[in-house]
């Protein structure tokens, strides 16, 4: 339908759809009502599991209050950290930072002034130099090309450097068109921390960018974060990953599985000083690095660590909950199971090799228990994994998880506290309820039961990156143990369906391995789409379109205030404006 006309002059650059969307507040006064709910409903859960009279037998009782007790004290957590993240970081001090990064009166700026990415940046003051730095392992080259672009005509003067670890000639021919430095080292030990570490053997600058190479900065990056370095004991800013190619189920689901996380768990991390690094979209002050000895190089999550080793020397961090770069979610089932068992693995070394409760580095308590929540956060994927199997021990062994004495309404008033709380949640916060968050954190058990395993056995896990050019292998080499739980599901829910014809009730465990058997079915037929669409072609356009749309947008809405870039050209409109006035006075 059309929108209806009307006499109304525009009065800026927005319309009544963008201002609302600039002026819209995360921590609205219903969010935070929600979040009180949802943690009333989290204590109500687990209070009715740990009562003795609700427990049944112990077998499946054991598996509910393993897995639920995993998953109810995350949520306790999520929403501790969620109360506390509602204080925006940017004070008075940024903002004064922030207006003062250019110089109007810099010779270099009034030469170059169609040119901001020429203009000196400083703080307190005093120029710094900035290095953006590209890690580059076997990415496409146009994807490489679109961030360095990007990356090169990013405001304020800067060096950007591509540390291409793939060993690509035509990488290396992309950065001596684009104006880029190369960096190409002979051996890729350490992975893409080696990677960084060699670099900064030869950038010097004062503070560095790093981007992952499918992250296209937007051109105000610099001038969003560094103004917090004007504390010096802040070691590192980091923005959120936004993700552009959101064109197919699992695109959506890893990109709506982060949303959470970045609007309001991180923020919330400012308040315990533990927001970690999470590899791309970052600015570093060297001298933090230096302080530690460079990125850590050890593991796979070099950015946890390297984040906790920083707040173990004292070190300040700051999250920034601002769109600043656009990146590529995974968008096929390979590059979704490696990532997540890249990230799953890194979480439990910490949990099984540095403890953060039990660690001699010198954090803080809050720090503490933010880092153990990270090191443990991935053992909530593999609760649902253990749960999928609780019904299959009531249809054929008779086994029940609660009393037989707790009526179906009880039940239901409990699960509904966490569950269905969580849900309103969720929807509230991300504008719906996302069916590709729960099919895949549904479905992803296997992932995370692999890297608990690697680090219980000390298998190395080899390092992968989102989006490198290879031939696609077929999803279903990498969802064996999907498929064969969805066989037994699908049994042992025909089973049910036979004993409670027979019986003539339905059962909450026939109900319950039917909802699993469906969403794990509902997973296999993305397995068969997207290997239809490896077969056909197409897929590679489709994400870039995705992506290219989702910057544009991006790039294209109004700023709600003013930027540094138009605050110098203001003052030198206004000395202009100036000067005749004071040539014609007396």
């Amino acid at each position: 339908m059309a929108s209806l006309a009307h006499d109304y002059a525009s009065v800026d650059a927005f319309d009544g759809e963008t201002r609302q969307a600039a002026t819209r507040t995360p921590y609205s006064p219903l969010m935070l009502l929600l979040t009180v709910l949802s943690t009333l409903g989290v204590l109500y859960y687990g209070w009715f599991l740990w009562r003795p009279e609700n427990r049944g037998d112990m077998l499946p009782w054991l598996l509910v209050i393993v897995a639920e007790s995993i998953l109810v004290l995350h949520g306790l957590a999520a929403m501790w950290t969620i109360l506390v993240g509602y204080r925006d970081r940017r004070d008075w001090t940024y903002y004064a930072t922030r207006a003062a990064l250019y110089d109007p009166d810099d010779t270099v700026i009034r030469g170059n002034l169609a040119d901001p990415r020429q203009w000196p940046l400083r703080i307190r003051g005093r120029v710094v130099d900035v290095d953006i730095l590209i890690t580059v392992y076997g990415e496409p080259v146009e994807v490489v090309r679109r961030t360095a672009e990007a990356a090169v005509a990013v405001r304020g003067r800067h060096w950007t450097w591509i540390l291409d670890d793939g060993r690509s000639d035509e990488v290396q021919a992309l950065a001596k068109e684009l104006g880029c430095r190369y960096v190409r080292r002979l051996s890729g030990g350490g992975a893409k921390a080696g990677n960084l570490n060699h670099a900064l053997s030869v950038a010097k600058g004062e503070f560095f960018l790093i981007l992952d190479a499918d992250f296209v900065p937007l051109p105000g990056i610099l001038e969003q974060a560094l103004p917090f370095f004007e504390d010096a004991t802040v070691a590192f800013v980091q923005t959120p990953q936004t993700y552009g190619n959101l064109h197919n189920f699992i695109a959506r689901g890893a990109g709506y599985m982060q949303s959470m996380f970045y609007r309001f768990v991180q923020p919330g991390r400012n308040a315990f000083n533990a927001a970690f690094c999470v590899g791309t979209n970052v600015v570093f002050r060297r001298a933090a690095v230096d302080d530690i000895g460079g990125i850590y190089t050890d593991s796979k999550s070099e950015d946890v660590w390297t984040s906790m080793i920083l707040h173990g020397r004292g070190w300040r961090s700051v999250f920034l909950p601002e769109t600043l770069a656009i990146g590529d979610a995974p968008d096929t089932i390979e590059g979704y199971s490696k990532q997540q068992l890249r990230w799953a693995t890194g979480g439990f070394e910490i949990l099984f090799t540095s403890n953060p409760l039990l660690t001699r580095r010198k954090l803080s308590l809050d720090q503490r228990l933010m880092y153990f929540v990270t090191a443990t956060h991935y053992l909530t994927g593999i609760a649902p994994g253990l749960l999928l199997f609780v019904p299959a021990l009531e249809i054929f062994f008779d086994l029940r998880p609660v009393s037989l004495s707790i009526g179906i309404g009880q039940w239901f008033l409990a699960y509904a506290g966490f569950y269905v709380l969580q849900i309103v949640l969720a929807f509230f916060t991300l504008g719906s309820f996302r069916w590709e968050v729960l099919t895949l954190a549904s479905a992803s058990f296997p992932i995370y039961f692999k890297a608990l395993g690697n680090v219980l056995i000390g298998r190395d896990q080899a390092w992968s990156v989102t989006g490198a050019a290879k031939q696609a292998a077929s999803p279903f080499n990498f969802i064996i143990p999907q498929v064969l739980t969805f066989v037994l599901l699908a049994a042992t829910t025909a089973v049910g369906v036979w004993r409670d014809m027979l019986n003539s009730q339905l059962t909450i465990a026939t109900v319950w391995c039917g909802l699993n058997t469906f969403v794990l079915g509902v997973f296999l037929v993305v397995a068969f789409v997207e290997r239809h669409v490896q077969q056909h072609g197409g897929a590679d356009v489709q994400a870039l379109d995705a992506k290219s749309l989702a910057l544009g947008e991006i790039l294209a809405a109004p700023e709600p205030r003013t930027t540094p870039q138009t605050l110098v050209l203001a003052q030198v409109q206004a000395d202009a404006e100036a000067s005749p006035a004071l040539r014609a006075a007396p």
